[in-house]
């Protein structure tokens, strides 16, 4: 069974938001395992059961059990993934929720019954019922509470408060904080439904978004698409031993051990797997340090020194000759804000 993911950025916006509700950083990371070093790229991505983790600390931390309706109605779609910008510039909401359900994996990968898109519409009558089909809902309903929060939330924001829900139904009992359910949606709410799903009026999928923009929407829908490509090689065996490597490096305990450990793997195992993606644990260890400092150097404007440290290196004259080796150049100088 593949491991479930979350976008780091997603990871951070709840950790941001339960310390803004009284949670203490250092009690949240340490409760949720979470290294803050995973959540320095907001497309890097981190293990669906860190953010189960994160939800459980935040909730008892906070004294909220209903954080994740907060976290959906206050935290607006576009500060949790790019992917969910799509919607904001496309022409029609019906277009919106296309791209924002083809994109939805960038922020949270969850399982879906059949294997498809996680959202469903089913449209007729002059309704439309939006279907959530991830699998197993009731183990995490707090996906399903900030999901449909922020669904709710942000398309009435972009609507300038127009009504667009008729009524809301959960596959999970009623929680004792339900009253807070009829605060945010203003809608009957059905609970033990046999699913979850909104049911809206159709004719809003035919209204425009106030900052409709084909251009913007071109720019955004290119950059998700590419993260979707690399999400899907991302799950292969390579992809998976760079998703656990990249947080290893500064602290140097980039290892084949203590990856194939983390894979549940024996290094002989993993060492197979990878012979037959064609490729050795050093080679996906230097090819992964040759992109991330490209990244530092050209898209961070680090030194070569932070560079070199971030990427664990011992000292900056063996990231220069890697560099070197990698590119044929040696890495540009640049003075650190910090020197």
């Amino acid at each position: 069974m593949r491991e479930l993911t979350v976008a780091a950025g997603a990871v951070r916006a709840l950790l941001e938001f339960a310390i803004s509700r009284g949670a203490n950083r250092e009690t949240l990371a340490e409760r949720s395992h979470i290294d803050p070093s995973e959540l320095q790229d907001r497309d890097h991505r981190v293990p669906f059961s860190k953010y189960v983790a994160l939800m459980k600390a935040g909730q008892q931390l906070c004294h909220d059990p209903a954080l994740a309706l907060h976290f959906g109605e206050s935290v607006p779609m576009a500060e949790i993934s790019l992917g969910c910008q799509v919607g904001a510039y496309s022409e029609t909401m019906a277009e919106g929720l296309a791209l924002i359900n083809r994109y939805a994996p960038l922020t949270i990968d969850v399982g879906t019954v059949g294997g498809g898109n996680r959202f469903v519409f089913e449209r007729g009558d002059g309704e439309v019922w939006i279907i959530d089909t991830r699998e197993n809902p009731n183990d995490f309903p707090e996906l399903t509470e900030s999901g449909f929060a922020r669904m709710v939330s942000t398309g009435r924001a972009r609507m300038g408060g127009k009504p667009l829900l008729k009524a809301v139904h959960v596959t999970h009992a009623a929680p004792a904080y339900r009253s807070e359910y009829d605060r945010i949606f203003g809608v009957p709410v059905v609970f033990q439904s046999r699913r979850n799903a909104l049911l809206a009026d159709d004719s809003w999928m035919a209204r425009k978004p106030p900052r409709t923009s084909r251009p913007m929407l071109d720019a955004l829908t290119a950059h998700s698409e590419a993260l979707l490509e690399k999400l899907e090689s991302s799950k292969s065996t390579r992809g998976r031993v760079e998703n656990l490597l990249a947080p290893m490096l500064q602290d140097g305990g980039a290892n084949m051990g203590a990856v194939a450990g983390q894979l549940g793997l024996s290094r002989q195992s993993l060492f197979r797997k990878l012979k037959a993606e064609g490729v050795t644990f050093e080679e996906v260890l230097d090819g992964l340090r040759h992109t991330l400092a490209l990244r530092c150097l050209n898209g961070e404007g680090l030194s070569v020194k932070e560079t070199a440290f971030r990427l664990g290196f011992s000292e900056p004259a063996s990231f220069s000759r890697a560099f070197k080796r990698w590119t044929g150049t040696s890495p540009v100088l640049r003075k650190s804000p910090s020197s």
